[in-house]
């Protein structure tokens, strides 16, 4: 691991993704590297900086009006 890809903002986002990515490959997922290591850690950690791991934020986190409404409509609904 030589450096970390631009589009990971910090050095404990990259471990949380190789770690996952790890979980899979013990799990029994396909490496997309020639595996030169066995440890499926050394391969997760390569395939994360080779950015062939694919991975965003997610959506973005509601408003907070729509998740007091909801909740309203919710108990109201359950009556």
């Amino acid at each position: 691991m030589d450096r970390i890809p631009e589009k990971i903002d910090s050095t404990f986002r990259f471990v949380l993704l190789a770690a996952r990515r790890a979980e899979q490959l013990m799990r029994g997922a396909r490496p997309r590297v020639d595996a030169g290591s066995p440890k499926p850690t050394r391969i997760a950690l390569r395939e994360v900086s080779d950015e062939l791991i694919n991975w965003d934020y997610g959506p973005p986190p509601a408003p907070p009006e729509a998740v007091e409404a909801t909740a309203g409509e919710e108990e109201s609904a359950g009556g």
